[in-house]
């Protein structure tokens, strides 16, 4: 029975070191290159390092469990580092399209009119923050 966990260890860290290579050579930024080694990390810890042929059903339960315990975020750059792990590394194709729909956020617009900018002001209420909107930059 040690030596299925061995082998499979043996498998993944094999993977793992390919990845790494892949995420460089596509050019990726630092921090993605972490978020993505971090995933596969994550994940391989999650599947005892057996993430060779890991079925939608897998994939369900191993996101379901992280989003209770993570962010929107950490949730989409753990897909996101998958899903290149299965196409550059595995080079199989993705089990799991659809998986996950974050909820969508609503960002204030980068240019506010003059009614959006007067409804900020009146529901301010700390008066320190009202002269901070008052004061010319």
């Amino acid at each position: 029975m040690e030596d299925m966990f061995a082998v499979a260890a043996t498998i993944f860290d094999k993977n793992y070191a390919l990845h790494q290579k892949r995420l460089k050579l596509k050019g990726l930024q630092p921090k993605t290159i972490e978020a993505y080694s971090r995933a596969i990390r994550r994940v391989g810890d999650y599947f005892d390092h057996r993430t060779d042929d890991l079925t939608e059903a897998d994939l369900m339960d191993y996101f379901t469990d992280l989003r209770e315990t993570h962010s929107w975020s950490s949730v989409k750059l753990d897909l996101y580092g998958l899903k290149f792990y299965h196409e550059h590394v595995l080079k199989k194709p993705w089990v799991a399209p659809g998986l996950i729909k974050p909820p969508r956020s609503q960002r204030l617009p980068d240019i506010v009119t003059v009614e959006e900018t007067e409804r900020i002001f009146l529901a301010t209420q700390v008066l320190s923050y009202r002269v901070f909107f008052s004061t010319p930059l």
